[in-house]
């Protein structure tokens, strides 16, 4: 039986607190993590919508 995924969501909560370099760099890793998860997501989607 085939699985059909409708809709995707994402939501993610971003802490403001402060401008630590710190905070900046865990920020800019944070959204590459983010953006590579929907990467992959996407391309799963996309192989499941050829088959």
């Amino acid at each position: 039986m085939p699985l059909i995924i409708d809709e995707v969501v994402i939501s993610v909560e971003v802490n403001g607190a402060g401008n630590k370099p710190t905070q900046n760099l865990n920020k800019e890793m944070t959204q590459d993590l983010i953006e590579e998860c929907v990467e992959k997501v996407l391309e799963i989607l996309k192989e499941k919508e050829e088959r």
